[in-house]
């Protein structure tokens, strides 16, 4: 058995084929032999990677830097035998990595439902015999028969074929089937156009074929997209690439500032255990507890905002990446489109009609130059329509969802203009019922239907294509129904132009029969036809896809389109939905397919993805190369997709955006997001969403860095001061674990505020916080530092004891943060301008964090377990002014950003 061509089996002769596998048609392979190349080459299956050990995973998800601060911060208040807090932090830590760990061990489900789509019954011939088999125990050189039903079992060279159709949307993207033929292709043809194969886990729509295996399991189309799944990097998210380069900045300094401490304190003679105890307080200070849980609860809430928008999503990060998208790769079909075909022009008589209305409701009506026309007064038109809805074996059937076609879409297309000018299939079978019908054959490329007349005539119904039914006519029908000449130039004319804007073009024409026949053949066909005139057809888009894309395009949001469909249909779509790329002399929006793809380099791919806005009749491995294009270029890429062949490209984008109602499993698994709608304006939803909950990430980072900044220089003026700690590490815990709990998560429910989609993207390349919001931090904590310390020793000179003393610091701190929560609420406008009251759920836990501390400062057992004193009204109002005093500087620090940019626009 030789493979040496096995990449260009549809450019070989079949009779090659059958002996370069060592292969009959007629009787198969030998059932002897057929177990030998099992044997050798093994089951028709795809292969599994061994998995990670489970535990070994659990403990990679510890391998951050944050969380090893965390781990400190956990060690060392267990040190202090405070078990509760070194608890909640663990707890935290612990948390975290559980669901890293589950979201890590489905990553790979991917590779396992592509698995399972390969597996089913097959039909070969060994020895001989028919014989079903399971699929797996294909080998190459097997005879298998196809018919409609059957999912294909393997990768087949196709012998023979009847009439012949695959779905195989799943594996190209192709919105309707595909009709498959026998004949010798081109070496370089593309997968999507090779009609002499069929490819595993396709799916057989119509006919019958034999054909024989040449490429089983990790070999064959599907065992090649399979690697590219488990090759594919997954690359971390911009949030996770951020926090990472924060947390390992953060732990330096921590380490830094905690030895220095440790060390300065000991040249100065102090007591090294005291000198310990300060710099675990310094670290516990800096250390962000909170931070972790507020990532994971903002990003949570995020999940059920878009949840309601029909966004789920699988994997926590991907909310924040969507706030970050720089270019959105959509597939047309079904996300762009409605997925229902549309007749949108017809031309009878000479005469162009336009046709309003989308989908299969049969709501519309017919324009000619504008003006609304009444089909009833226009015979021609009447007839066009009629002979598509008569010679048309598919219904238009209205349920709860809606609409919906049951058989051939094109053809529930022809049905749905027929009912928009009152013409319904079953009075016209009363009145012409069927005698006898020649179905759709490849070689032929028409249908025809014969009817009885009331008159006792019989009257035939073609529908084909405009080179095979123009052949045969002779005459055609003009504006008034009456027979006239053909003119055959004008009508190829009119097929161009139908065809330039993306139409799928179907020509109708009819015949009188005088003798009584009750059947039909192609020979009392074959000339002396009327032509009645054209139906164009496209699947257009959707409404609210058009405003998502512009609003997107606003937002300063690239969005592509790559697809497995025609270029130019492709293209025509893209310039109706406003895509904007590379145009031609023409003007229309230019397409760049997958066979020219394949002829450049990375370098001109770079450029191409740059400059053009359509990429059609693409393979797998041409949707990953185009999205690595982007993300060389430093793009944050969305990428959709409801096939087998989109996997990879899902996987390997920064998120992957599957679709919920016509999506395979394999594209649900190895995507971030599943769009339960099948609507590109989800994804436009979901970006809003994503920029919102990125800003609150910032904001509660914005809020929460003063104090621990704050709490770290108190630490240090202490000890190169030589005075006494102003607060206790057991303190510093609770100001962080209460105050991140009860203020800052309240900053997750902030809402999105006003025109956050018409700023553009955030630089993928940008640090987490700007220079203007870190020098508002070092503000901030500077003025805790002043407050705090001041405070403290103002009470020591008053005579006060350390107690009252440092429980005047802890409030300080508490307080100046609700107050400063309030700035924080936008890091540009004052809360005036936002509404006091619209995010209630802060206001309720800001009056919780002041009942809270009025019980840390007022109960015993909060005395004694934290050291803290009873304190009185003078030093409520001293700890009032600071906070108020902070809450001002802000505001007017953002007030003067905000007119100096005024100024500078």
């Amino acid at each position: 058995m030789s493979t040496s061509r096995q990449n260009h089996w549809h450019a070989i002769e079949e009779s090659e084929v059958l002996n370069l596998l060592e292969s009959q048609a007629e009787n198969g392979l030998d059932t002897e032999i057929a177990r030998e190349r099992f044997e050798k080459v093994g089951p028709n299956a795809l292969s599994q990677k061994k998995d990670k050990n489970p535990f070994i995973l659990f403990l990679q998800q510890f391998n951050q830097p944050l969380v090893y601060i965390l781990l400190g911060a956990s060690a060392i208040t267990a040190l202090l035998q405070e078990w509760i807090d070194s608890g909640v932090i663990f707890g935290v830590v612990l948390v975290n990595a559980v669901i890293g760990f589950l979201q890590e061990t489905k990553a790979m489900k991917a590779i396992r439902a592509l698995s399972q789509a390969m597996t089913s019954d097959a039909t070969v011939i060994r020895s001989g015999q028919k014989r079903r088999v399971s699929s797996t125990e294909l080998v190459p050189g097997d005879i298998v028969v196809l018919q409609s039903g059957d999912k294909v079992p393997a990768d087949i060279r196709l012998i023979r074929t009847r009439e012949l159709q695959i779905d195989e949307s799943a594996l190209t993207g192709e919105s309707v089937p595909v009709e498959k033929r026998v004949k010798i292709l081109a070496p370089d043809c593309v997968l999507a156009d090779r009609c002499n194969m069929a490819y595993g886990s396709t799916l057989v729509t119509y006919g019958t074929a034999l054909g024989v295996v040449i490429a089983t399991g990790d070999r064959s189309e599907i065992g090649r997209i399979n690697e590219l799944i488990a090759t594919a990097e997954v690359l971390a998210t911009p949030l996770t690439r951020r926090i990472g380069q924060f947390s390992h900045l953060l732990l330096k300094v921590i380490l830094a500032l905690a030895a220095l401490t440790f060390l300065v304190g000991i040249l100065r003679g102090e007591s090294w255990i005291d000198m310990f105890m300060a710099a675990v307080a310094l670290a516990v200070g800096a250390i962000p507890e909170g931070l972790p849980a507020a990532l994971t609860i903002t990003l949570a809430i995020g999940v059920g905002k878009m949840a309601k928008r029909h966004a789920i999503i699988r994997k926590l990060p991907a909310v924040e990446t969507l706030g970050s998208t720089t270019i959105i790769c959509s597939d047309k079909t079904g996300t762009l489109t409605q997925n229902q075909m549309t007749v949108q022009e017809i031309h009878a008589a000479g005469f162009k009609l336009s046709v309003s209305g989308v989908g299969y409701a049969p709501e519309g009506n017919f324009n000619r130059s504008g003006i609304e026309y009444e089909a009833a007064t226009h015979p021609a038109l009447l007839e066009c329509l009629k002979a598509g809805l008569l010679c048309n074996d598919s219904q238009l059937v209205e349920t709860n969802e809606g609409w919906r076609v049951e058989g051939d879409p094109t053809e529930g297309a022809l049905i749905t203009a027929a009912h928009k000018a009152g013409l319904h299939q079953h009075r016209l079978d009363q009145s012409l019922p069927r005698i006898d019908a020649i179905p759709f054959e490849s070689q032929h490329q028409y249908m025809a239907t014969l009817h009885d007349c009331i008159d006792g005539k019989r009257l035939v119904y073609l529908k084909g294509s405009v080179e095979s039914l123009l052949s045969r006519c002779s005459n055609a029908l003009d504006e008034e129904g009456q027979i006239a000449k053909l003119d055959k130039d004008h009508c190829h004319q009119d097929v161009e132009a139908m065809a330039a804007n993306g139409m799928r073009v179907l020509a109708f024409a009819c015949v009188e029969l005088t003798d009584q026949q009750t059947e039909i053949s192609h020979d009392d066909l074959a000339s002396g036809l009327t032509f009645i005139g054209l139906q164009g057809m496209i699947d257009p888009p959707r409404p609210e896809a058009i405003e998502a894309v512009s609003a997107c395009q606003s937002a300063g949001v690239t969005v592509k389109m790559i697809t497995g469909d025609h270029g130019v249909t492709a293209a025509a779509i893209a310039q109706e939905i406003g895509l904007k790329g590379r145009r031609l002399e023409n003007g229309q929006l230019a397409a760049i397919t997958g066979h020219q793809l394949a002829e450049m380099s990375d370098e001109q791919i770079d450029e191409a993805v740059q400059q053009t806005a359509v990429f059609a009749r693409v393979a797998p491995e041409q949707k990953l190369r185009l999205v690595e294009a982007m993300q060389r270029r430093g793009d944050v890429v969305a990428m959709t997709g409801d096939g087998v062949n989109d996997a990879p490209a899902l996987r390997r984008a920064d998120i992957g955006v599957a679709m919920g109602i016509t999506g395979t499993e394999v594209s649900k698994e190895a995507a971030d997001m599943v769009l339960t709608n099948d609507n590109f304006a989800s994804i436009r939803a979901a970006v809003e969403e994503g920029r919102g909950v990125y800003d609150n990430l910032i904001k509660f980072i914005t809020w929460t860095l003063p104090t621990n900044l704050g709490e770290g220089l108190v630490i240090l003026t202490a000890v190169f001061a030589g005075l006494t700690l102003p607060i206790l590490p057991v303190q510093i815990l609770w100001i962080n674990m209460s105050t991140a709990v009860l203020l800052g998560l309240m900053l997750a429910f902030e809402p999105k505020e006003p025109g956050i989609m018409d700023r553009p993207p955030r630089d993928p390349q940008s640090n987490i916080l700007s220079a203007g919001l870190i020098g508002r931090i070092l503000l901030v904590g500077f003025m805790l530092l002043l407050g705090a310390y001041g405070l403290f020793e103002w009470e020591l000179a008053q005579g006060e004891s350390e107690a009252v003393a440092r429980t005047v610091t802890v409030n300080v701190f508490v307080f100046g943060e609700l107050f400063y929560l309030f700035n924080c609420r936008s890091l540009r406008y004052s809360v005036l301008h936002l509404g006091f009251f619209t995010n209630p759920l802060l206001l309720v836990g800001a009056t919780g964090m002041i009942l809270l501390q009025l019980f840390y400062t007022y109960s015993p057992m909060m005395n004694t377990a934290f050291g803290s004193a009873p304190i009185g009204i003078v030093e409520w109002l001293n700890i009032l002014c600071v906070s108020f005093a902070i809450y001002m500087v802000v505001g007017i620090e953002k007030w003067w950003i905000r007119k100096r940019e005024a100024r500078d626009c």
